[in-house]
């Protein structure tokens, strides 16, 4: 088969992280694969290097100063949409809304579902579950969701994960890497994915807070958090709150991709404290470096993780669980390393990529 897997953005995204290794993993299956994307901030790849057994074509998009998110959500949509060209694919398949607007008749991945203020974006999150051929989701529960919300039934095709790249940035051959980060921030928490609403970045935060009533010298570090959206207001509050909790906070930014493993790999925890994940990449990555991750309560996190996170409550205590929870990663009270490194280790992109071979063999026999 030919396949065009498009994706919204060359940054470090989850559903861009996905999109790649889907790629990789279908053309190591024989498949010929190119992957379409949007090349923002004057991007000429992609975050990493791409296997070259996989096409990549990047269509340039500049920013444009003052442009609202709105405005920029419709522009990726048409400027994709003039790029792109079906004829010579047997299928094609959005990895995201912008995308699945923009290529008419797509298969689509619907990674999790958000709640959308903006009329474009709005608009643009409906459509794209309502018009293409057919959906996947990585959860039985957002596959749920969209049942509920639209009545179409996705097929669930969990997510793979680099299992033996995070594990080995933990073993003795990574040591003066972790070491590096340690001499750096000390013990250290680390929130992967930015300072965003949907990760539930101040719940974070306060959680810290108590932690380090205990635990003096704990830092919280976070990496990540490249967005299409405007989060200045929720980062101004996050800043507001902890210049009143006097804590400290080391915010990175995007982390190059070769040194993520080894930072995951140092922390003494990651904290998952969203409100919303499809599946939860980020977590099962700490997990098969043998990090303890304390999680929000969530259907999709008792689906994905069962016992190996630990799971604290959302509501008024949910800082109190957090806290608490660090501290048994001190006295080594919570889930067993191995059980996550076990979990994460039986991600397989391998088997993602047979999962989707089936899906496109079934849709295009329709």
């Amino acid at each position: 088969m030919r396949i065009a897997l498009l994706t919204y953005s060359t940054k470090p995204r989850g559903g861009v992280v996905h999109t790649l290794a889907l790629a990789e993993a279908l053309a190591a299956r024989g498949e010929d694969v190119t992957v379409w994307t949007l090349g923002r901030g004057g991007d000429a790849g992609f975050f990493r290097p791409v296997d070259p057994a996989v096409r990549v074509e990047v269509v340039p998009f500049a920013a444009q100063e003052g442009e609202g998110v709105g405005a920029r959500i419709q522009r990726s949509i048409r400027t994709l949409a003039a790029a792109f060209d079906a004829t010579g694919y047997d299928v094609v398949h959005a990895e995201d809304c912008i995308t699945a607007n923009a290529v008419p008749g797509c298969i689509r991945t619907v990674h999790h579902l958000d709640s959308f203020t903006t009329p474009e974006l709005v608009t643009c999150h409906d459509r794209a579950i309502v018009r293409p051929l057919a959906l996947v989701t990585v959860s039985r529960s957002v596959a749920a969701e969209v049942e509920a919300g639209w009545g179409r039934v996705p097929a669930v095709i969990p997510n793979g994960v680099d299992a033996a790249r995070f594990d080995a940035a933990a073993g003795p051959a990574a040591s003066a890497d972790r070491a590096a980060w340690r001499e750096r921030f000390g013990e250290y928490l680390l929130v992967v994915g930015g300072i965003e609403p949907r990760k539930g970045t101040i719940d974070t935060l306060e959680g810290f807070a108590l932690a380090r009533r205990r635990h003096p010298d704990l830092r919280l570090v976070v990496a990540g958090g490249e967005t299409l959206f405007d989060y200045a207001e929720y980062r101004r509050r996050f800043e507001r709150r902890r210049e009143a909790l006097g804590v400290p906070v080391d915010v990175l930014g995007p982390v190059d991709h070769a040194a993520l493993p080894s930072l995951v790999a140092a922390a003494r925890a990651v904290p998952f404290l969203s409100t919303k994940e499809g599946f939860g990449l980020a977590a099962m990555e700490a997990l098969a470096a043998g990090v303890p991750v304390v999680a929000r309560d969530l259907p999709v996190i008792r689906e994905v993780f069962g016992r190996a996170v630990e799971r604290v409550p959302e509501g008024a205590g949910i800082a109190r669980g957090l806290a608490d929870a660090v501290d048994r990663t001190f006295t080594g009270e919570g889930p067993a390393s191995e059980l996550g490194r076990t979990l994460a280790a039986s991600c397989s992109w391998d088997a993602a990529a047979a999962a989707h071979q089936a899906l496109y063999a079934e849709v295009l026999g329709r």
